[in-house]
């Protein structure tokens, strides 16, 4: 076992350690990231004097498994974040519970779901990332065909889209798009492929992935929209094209755990985690876009005023993707990895 996974398993069995029996616990899975996740912790624990709020942050895949690993003795209180395709399939496997927030009701429509198992809490995209330092901004891929190009080869870095919600929703997009245009999903196949032809390497986590790009490793990728601000404000040399033909809107939700250890507790942070108050401090401080639909575009941050008038949504078919999610990703995994031309 390598060091990184020991690691991964001791961090974790001290989570779920402290977390055993105790009332004053509020326990999140989620792919948010130490950035958000410590900022959510510390305001939310100012708020609650006693409350201890914990977090264990994977892929959005990894937090589906293990909350499905759990179902005989949940750990987990609020699956906190992911597309809406995945928190789908918990769903249907009744890995999450009924709850209605209070702000539900100024989501979108199709940001819930039917039977108030989930619901949206922040909105983002894939983008095309790039080494703006090596990559001259008039140079830089403008769409997702732009990728393929030959001069990309071997530069290509790409998150694991196993664990990867994601990298799932993009490679969602060309195989939708393959559909609409062919009837079949065999064009969008052979355009990942050829994708893999030009890819250096599927990176395990987000994190190694940056630091690839930055030392030049690879000089392109796709990855998601708020990592790439962050990298900004970081000032990394990365910059980052929303592809001019469109891009998935990931619709990044929460929901209950079935059988949480404490359901009070969860149904309180849930209602705290879509209000006015904390959606204003996550686009502020952690460059989330809201989902719900009521809150003035004024009050909104610069950034985020910006990316409203810039990107470009794509229609997508989510529940197609939903359907059909897990059984493309095994075919990609079993014909296209590492089989590029």
């Amino acid at each position: 076992m390598s060091r990184r996974a020991v690691l991964s398993l001791a961090v974790t069995a001290a989570v779920l350690a402290g977390c055993g029996g105790s009332d004053d616990v509020l326990l999140l899975y989620s792919p948010h990231g130490r950035d958000l996740l410590s900022l959510v912790e510390e305001t939310y624990e100012a708020a609650h004097p006693g409350l201890d709020v914990r977090w264990l942050d994977m892929g959005s895949q990894e937090v589906y498994d293990r909350v499905r690993s759990e179902t005989a003795n949940p750990q987990a209180d609020v699956w906190f974040g992911g597309p809406s395709t995945i928190f789908a399939r918990g769903a249907a496997e009744d890995l999450l519970a009924a709850y209605r927030p209070p702000w539900a009701e100024h989501l979108p429509a199709g940001y819930s779901d039917a039977q108030d198992r989930y619901h949206a809490v922040y909105r983002t995209a894939p983008v095309i990332l790039f080494n703006s330092d090596a990559v001259p901004a008039d140079q830089a891929p403008d769409d997702w065909d732009d990728l393929l190009d030959p001069r990309w080869d071997d530069e290509i870095l790409i998150r694991d889209p196993v664990a990867s919600g994601t990298m799932r929703t993009f490679f969602g997009l060309i195989l939708y798009r393959s559909l609409e245009e062919t009837g079949d999903t065999r064009a969008g196949f052979d355009w990942l492929r050829r994708l893999d032809a030009r890819t250096k390497e599927y990176v395990l986590n987000p994190v190694l992935m940056v630091e690839k790009l930055v030392r030049r490793e690879g000089l392109v990728t796709v990855w998601e929209l708020t990592d790439a601000l962050w990298q900004r404000r970081w000032n990394q040399p990365l910059d980052y094209r929303f592809p001019a033909s469109g891009t998935p809107i990931i619709v990044d939700s929460v929901g209950l755990v079935a059988g949480s250890p404490h359901p009070e507790a969860a149904r309180e942070f849930i209602d705290w985690i879509g209000s006015p108050e904390a959606l204003e401090l996550a686009a502020e401080k952690a460059f989330r876009l809201p989902a719900r639909n009521d809150l003035p575009e004024s009050e909104l941050p610069e950034w985020a005023r910006t990316v409203l008038h810039q990107i470009v949504p794509a229609e997508v078919d989510y529940e197609l993707l939903e359907r059909y999610g897990q059984e493309w990703m095994s075919t990609w995994d079993r014909s296209v990895r590492g089989r590029g031309e």
